[in-house]
């Protein structure tokens, strides 16, 4: 018989079991209704990626169609990603009074209703007219989805969580540019806008019949001056700020690189139809790959060693590009599509963790800064492009890469002073005896 001490503990220990899984309610792997969520944040990710860069692989057909160059036709994509930018605040405000899932169902079906009514657009001034509603109202989903899954997922499962929806957001974006690119072969630009709107709308059925009620959801209210308090609180902390700028120059290489991708594969010396040039975003697939082995990552190298990673991988793809083979450039662009994604994952995901209160407003504030990053790298890609030629696009793609690895460079020096001092403070800290 073993001795009553260790019984006890053995006692102690496995209530202490029993009380962790009993009370912590939120979602995991092993819990009923994860999948079902994850289901369906996917399939929501699927739907705003899907909308948000519709017009995307078909720039050179909207270019010829409206006699526009280059720089004038990327405004249809950066014009929806610059309002996502402006209105992803209010928006994440709102589902903190709301609820983040009706915030998410809301925002979905104006966008899609929008994007039904896009292929009709008479002008390219009305069709970025009509992109800048359809960006505004896809504001609501980024940042509530992410708040959802910090407040209905247990912690050790969140990253998993978020690069699954992240994984939605790649095969959006992936799955639409494949429909736009074969659709406009064998029709027109028009009626490809029109095939993703419809794919849409099955995304978002299926996300409304699939997603689980939240169970952790507290609503706020909608006051300006805590609003504004929550905001300066985020943007005061230094480790925010630096994801949030790792955020927007990962997503100012991957806007500038899809953005102008197009142009220069319909050009010589690849000259490629438009429904090969839309089957090329199948490396999208590898982005999907990435993002959802970003907690894998994290657990074996820690969040700043995968963001080495991320951005080394990122810039060796920009550099291979460069070569005119095509296997060589679709080779570059699965790097750059991996980099991109994990490092996406890792920094959206590090957000969740180090904000405790208004994780909504710093999710808002991430995504903000991120699709700011897309709606600057596809205008500045496209100037790059018209001057320099893809050279010029990646030169703009490295900048904004050093930026991200001076940043993370920075955050393992302010990590480390932090760790020599509180091991200096633990040292000088006086022991004194335990009592008898």
């Amino acid at each position: 018989m073993p001795p009553a001490s260790t019984k006890a503990s053995t006692t102690h220990v496995d209530a202490d079991a029993v009380v962790d899984v009993d009370t912590d309610s939120r979602l995991a792997p092993s819990v009923p209704g994860y999948r079902r969520m994850s289901f369906a944040l996917f399939a929501a990710g699927v739907a705003t990626f899907a909308l948000l860069y519709s017009t995307q692989a078909l720039l050179p057909l909207i270019s010829a169609d409206f006699g526009a160059s280059a720089s004038a036709a990327s405004w249809t994509v950066s014009a929806a990603t610059g309002a996502l930018a402006l209105f992803v605040l209010p928006m994440s405000a709102l589902s903190e009074r709301f609820g983040r899932s009706r915030m998410m169902t809301v925002s979905l079906t104006v966008a899609v209703a929008v994007g039904l009514l896009v292929p009709f657009a008479p002008s390219l001034e009305w069709l970025v007219a009509l992109r800048v509603v359809q960006g505004a109202a896809l504001a609501g989903v980024p940042a509530s989805a992410m708040a959802f899954l910090a407040e209905e997922v247990r912690p050790k499962a969140l990253v998993g969580a978020i690069g699954l929806f992240v994984a939605g957001n790649s095969i959006g974006g992936m799955s639409g540019r494949i429909v736009t690119g074969w659709a406009a072969q064998l029709w027109d630009w028009r009626v490809a806008l029109a095939a993703v709107g419809l794919m849409s709308v099955v995304c978002v059925v299926v996300y409304r019949l699939m997603l689980p009620k939240a169970r952790h959801f507290t609503p706020g209210s909608l006051n300006p001056r805590a609003l504004a308090k929550t905001v300066r609180g985020h943007l005061a902390d230094p480790l925010l700020l630096r994801l949030y700028a790792i955020g927007a120059l990962f997503m100012t290489v991957f806007g500038a690189v899809y953005t102008v991708i197009g142009y220069r594969l319909v050009e010589a010396p690849f000259s490629l139809p438009q429904g090969v040039i839309g089957s090329v975003f199948l490396v999208y697939l590898v982005g999907t790959v990435s993002s959802a082995a970003a907690g894998k990552l994290v657990a074996r190298l820690g969040r700043r060693g995968a963001l080495y990673l991320a951005v080394s991988t990122t810039a060796a793809g920009l550099l291979l590009s460069v070569a005119d083979a095509l296997a060589a450039v679709l080779a570059g662009l699965v790097l750059i599509t991996a980099g991109f994604f994990a490092g996406h994952a890792v920094a959206s995901s590090s957000v969740s963790r180090t904000a405790k209160t208004g994780r909504a407003h710093a999710s808002a504030l991430y995504q903000s800064a991120y699709y700011l990053g897309s709606s600057v790298g596809g205008t500045l890609g496209a100037v790059a492009f018209h001057a320099g030629g893809w050279a010029g696009t990646v030169l703009l793609g490295l900048v904004a890469v050093l930026g991200v690895v001076s940043i993370t460079l920075y955050g393992t020096r302010v990590a480390r002073v932090e760790q020599r001092q509180h091991i200096s403070r633990s040292v000088s800290r006086p022991v004194f005896a335990a009592r008898p």
